[in-house]
Order: structure tokens, then C-alpha cells, then sequence
């Protein structure tokens, strides 16, 4: 029997063997999950039922098929009318109960409007737009509102949008400073609609936002509006909506202090108009300091030599009118911590584009430079080059040299070549570039024929290839012309107009406070593909203007 025994386990020890290992992993391994839920919560029931007419209680409960919470439940839900006392929101299991506060007026249509704040409990699924309408009368208002928004730049679709309303009777008292009672969100192809409205005259606008509050109240929101109210007694559809980033009527200083290196940076919510600063004192300071102002005007930079001061007053202007003065204090013997370096107008791949200047700009102003400290090698060769100061900014040298085809240059900054406005040295450093190809870049001829000659219209080329659209070159023009593009880059183009109303050579924005909308922009759809080594010709006709919409 022992024999025979052994002989079993013999044969079967393999298997048994292998069940056990392959058991062992089955122990070990972690469960898989099953799909990511992406849906929203649904509403299974409404107790009473949604679109209940005679409506007499006071407590209502909705019941949807997971479990779900509430986010930001002050700022996302409204009731319309408004109510003095608000609701109150409960939320058990997969049910909300809301319980009203508020005495209801007769006859009247309320709108819960709870905007994003159901979510799953997992996944955070919002559920948008979801509204409960009731009536304390025997008819519930039914008129509608519809439309989409666009951006007024880009020409796109903006999804996500806020569209609110305002009776226009409260417009002024609450537009900017109360949340709405009546809004709405932009789908996925910008559109929206109100429903359940009734016969009334309104105010509309539009928000792109970061906050969520519902408030047009930060100068960095994009905001869209209807100048002309919309007097409801039907139906209405195709409200065209256009973002825009208004130039603010109120300056402010956003930001305003001593940056790590020691420069009085100053940051305004508007472009300002030809600015210059003036130090009033020290008044011995002024004519050592060195001034930055970027391209939109927004941001100054004010570096001094002479950093032995513990309070500074500074005089900003605007085409040569003094506006404001803004005083900066800091500790007399304060350090900061500084690191003089370059950069170079040279591609990721450490190539220049054919017939340019190699351009060398510190991260702070260059005080002094010395030549003879800088070496230039073309291959193995040391060769000579001209230097010379941007005169548009001390931050920036130009170094000029006939720049040969598939040679190698190494350009060498020995210590001490360059001096920063702080008197710090430039570290020993080197860079390395070459000319890039001559064939990667090509040639568009672009014939452009204007609607109207008495007109004046804004040309912009754009790259296509991603979704940031950078621009490559700005032309006005009045007449049907020809624009020549020379040495582009291989890749994807797209046309850009802007109808320049007020002809004064760049697009305006619209102003809520003023009623103006934007000046009009058409984005041809037409992409351009640019071969390399190639010349192309496109012929584009501008469309006539739309008129700019009430």
C-alpha cells in the first residue's frame, strides 16, 4: 500500500506542484478594476414631479441612481426667483432634499438651477445644467433663449462658458457684483439654452472665468455681452455671444516690489501708452538707472547701479504725462541673489535661421562688454565678428558674421567679458550653434483682395501646427496687395484678419461699461501646408465686414 501510495504522488507531485504555484500567483495578484465610471449621476425620481403645477409644499426630493455630493453648492446653485431666505440642501444616500425657506409668491415659475455642484462621490462626474422647475400656479412659464459663444481672438467655439441673465430692471444693481439667478454653461460646441423663461426684458453676458463665483470681477476674465436687451415674447435663437479681455477703465499694480535680483518691477491690468519712469529720489539715482518695458507696455523693470538707498520714489508717465508715484523701501544693506546669464535666438537644435544676426540678451542689463574677452571659432578656425549694443535694450547684444553652411561655431565668453548693470561678472561660458539648412525654409506669396478699399485691415500669418497660435508677421493694409513671407520654416500656416474699424493699426477690444464690442476678426479656415525648399503662391479674398452684432 505504501508502495502504490508513493507511486500516486509520484506521477501526480508535478501537478500538484504546479497548482500550488500557480495558486500562490493568483494569491498575489492584485484584482483589476472594471471601466472608469464616466457618467454623471442620472435623476431616477422627483418627489413631486419636475414641472409640477399648483405647487403648495415645501419639500422637495430628487433621487438619482449613485451616490453623489455636493461642491460649492452656494456659488453653483440659484433659485429664480431669488429668495431673501435661502434653501436648504440635505443630501442622504442617493437622495437630495430641499427644503424651502422662503414664502413663494402665486403664480409663479421657480427654476433650482444646481449649475455643477452634483458630482459622483468617485469620479467627480458633474451633472451640468440640471434644473427642477415647479409652478404655485396652474401654467409654467415656457419661453426659451439660445445661442453660443465664441472667442473673439481665436475665432473658436468656447466651451464651458457662463452665460447669465439679467432682468433688466436689476441689471445695473447686480451685473458685476451678484451672482445671477438665471444662468446657464456652454456645452462642448459652445451653445447654450434657457428654458422655463418668462415674457420679460433682459440683460446677457458671457464669462470665461478661473474662480467660478459667476462675478465678472477680475480684470483677467474674458467677458461677452448683448448691448441691446433682449425684449422676450417668443422663442429666441441665435444669440451670438464674443469674448473678449476688456482693457480695464481703473488702473491697478498687480504686482509691485524688488525682484530676486534687486530690480523695482512694477506690473499694470493695462497696456500703457508710451511709458517712461523718472526717479524723484535719490535724485542723483536717475541718470545711472536703466528702464525695461516689455512689448505690451504691462511691465517695467527699473534697475539702479547704486543700490546704497533704503526708500526710492519713482515717477511713472504716459506719453510724457506723469500719473502716478510709486515709493519702494527695502533695508540699506539688503543682498539679493543674482546669476548673470545668456540666451540666444538659437532653436532647440541649436541651430540659426539662415541670413539673421546671432542676438545675445542677458537676463539683466549688460553695463559693459569687452570683445577682445570673446572668442568666435568657425570649425577650428578663430574668426572675427562685429559686436554691437541693441539700442532697443541694454539687455541685448548683436553679433554680426557671415555665418557659413554646415560649419560648426563655438562662441566663447571668457570670465569678466560681460558686466551686468549690478557690477557681477559673466561667468566662463561657451555656446555652440550652426547654421541651419537653407532648404527647411520656403517662400509664400500671399495676394490678398480687400472688400473695401477705404477700409483698413490687419494681416496676421499664424503657425497651425499646434493649438498655441504664434504670430509670425503683422501687416496693415488698405488695397488689395501682395505679401511676400521669405524664409518660412517648413510647416503649417493660417490667415488671420482683423477689421480694423477705427483704423489706427492694431484690433481693439470691446468695453462692457462703454456698450462696444470688439473690432470683428476672420480666421481664414484654410491651412496652409509649406513644403520645404518651396515657393508657393495663395490667393485670399477678404469677406466683407459683418456688422458688428447689437
Amino acid at each position: 500500500m505504501s508502495n502504490a501510495k508513493s507511486q500516486f504522488f509520484g506521477l501526480f507531485k508535478p501537478l500538484i506542484l504546479a497548482l500550488f504555484a500557480l495558486s500562490g500567483c493568483a494569491v498575489q495578484q492584485k484584482p483589476q478594476g472594471g471601466p472608469r465610471d464616466k457618467e454623471a449621476p442620472k435623476l431616477l425620481l422627483a418627489v413631486p414631479k419636475d414641472q409640477t403645477r399648483n405647487f403648495t409644499g415645501k419639500k422637495i426630493e430628487l433621487t438619482f441612481d449613485e451616490y453623489f455630493k455636493l461642491n460649492n453648492q452656494y456659488q453653483e446653485i440659484s433659485i429664480s426667483p431669488a429668495q431673501e431666505r435661502l434653501p436648504e440642501f440635505t443630501v442622504k444616500q442617493k437622495t437630495l432634499q430641499i427644503e424651502l425657506k422662503d414664502t413663494l409668491q402665486k403664480n409663479t415659475t421657480y427654476v433650482i438651477n444646481f449649475g455643477k455642484a452634483i458630482v459622483d462621490v468617485n469620479e467627480g462626474n458633474q451633472v451640468k445644467n440640471f434644473t427642477y422647475v415647479f409652478s404655485t400656479g396652474p401654467s409654467i412659464d415656457s419661453l426659451t433663449i439660445s445661442g453660443n459663444v465664441f472667442n473673439a481672438i481665436t475665432q473658436t467655439i468656447e466651451k464651458e462658458a457662463t452665460v447669465m441673465l439679467f432682468n433688466l430692471q436689476q441689471d445695473s444693481l447686480l451685473f458685476g457684483k451678484k451672482k445671477p439667478a438665471l444662468f446657464t454653461t456652454t456645452d462642448t460646441a459652445g451653445n447654450f439654452k434657457f428654458s422655463n423663461l418668462k415674457a420679460d426684458n433682459y440683460r446677457i453676458y458671457a464669462l470665461k472665468e478661473q474662480s467660478g463665483d459667476k462675478i465678472y470681477n477680475n480684470d483677467g476674465e474674458l467677458v461677452a455681452f448683448k448691448a441691446n436687451p433682449i425684449r422676450l415674447t417668443k422663442d429666441t435663437t441665435g444669440i451670438k455671444l464674443t469674448l473678449f479681455k476688456e482693457v480695464p477703465d481703473k488702473l491697478r499694480y498687480p504686482n509691485r516690489a524688488f525682484d530676486p535680483a534687486g530690480a523695482m518691477f512694477v506690473s499694470t491690468n493695462r497696456p500703457l501708452n508710451r511709458p517712461s519712469v523718472k526717479i524723484l529720489s535719490p535724485e542723483a539715482l536717475d541718470v545711472q538707472k536703466v528702464v525695461e518695458i516689455n512689448k505690451t507696455a504691462d511691465s517695467i523693470h527699473v534697475y539702479s547701479k547704486n543700490m546704497d538707498f533704503d526708500s526710492l520714489k519713482l515717477a511713472l508717465y504716459e506719453a510724457g504725462k506723469p500719473f502716478d508715484t510709486l515709493t519702494f523701501k527695502k533695508g540699506r544693506k539688503e543682498t539679493y541673489q543674482r546669476n548673470f546669464t545668456l540666451g540666444y535666438n538659437i532653436t532647440p537644435n541649436g541651430t540659426i535661421k539662415p541670413g539673421t544676426d546671432l542676438i545675445i540678451t542677458g537676463n539683466m542689463p549688460i553695463d559693459t562688454y569687452t570683445q577682445s574677452a570673446m572668442t568666435l571659432m568657425e570649425d577650428s578656425a578663430k574668426v572675427n565678428f562685429q559686436l554691437q549694443r541693441d539700442t532697443s535694450t541694454q539687455k541685448r547684444l548683436i553679433l554680426k558674421y557671415r555665418f557659413k553652411p554646415k560649419a560648426k561655431y563655438t562662441l566663447t565668453f571668457n570670465e569678466g567679458s560681460l558686466v551686468d548693470i549690478f557690477g557681477d561678472k559673466l561667468k566662463r561660458t561657451q555656446k555652440i550653434f550652426s547654421l541651419d539648412n537653407a532648404e527647411n525654409y520656403s517662400e509664400l506669396t500671399m495676394r490678398i483682395a480687400v472688400p473695401d478699399t477705404g477700409k483698413s485691415y490687419i494681416i496676421e500669418l499664424l503657425t497651425a501646427s499646434t493649438d498655441q497660435k504664434n504670430v509670425v508677421r503683422t501687416q496693415r493694409i488698405t488695397r488689395n496687395t501682395a505679401i511676400v513671407y521669405k524664409m518660412l520654416l517648413a510647416g503649417k500656416y493660417q490667415l488671420r484678419v482683423s477689421y480694423d474699424a477705427n483704423k489706427n493699426g492694431k484690433w481693439d477690444t470691446g468695453s462692457v461699461s462703454r456698450k462696444t464690442q470688439p473690432e470683428n476678426v476672420w480666421l481664414n479656415p484654410t491651412i496652409y501646408t509649406i513644403r520645404p525648399n518651396w515657393s508657393d503662391e495663395q490667393t485670399i479674398q477678404i469677406p466683407p465686414e459683418p456688422p458688428i452684432a447689437p
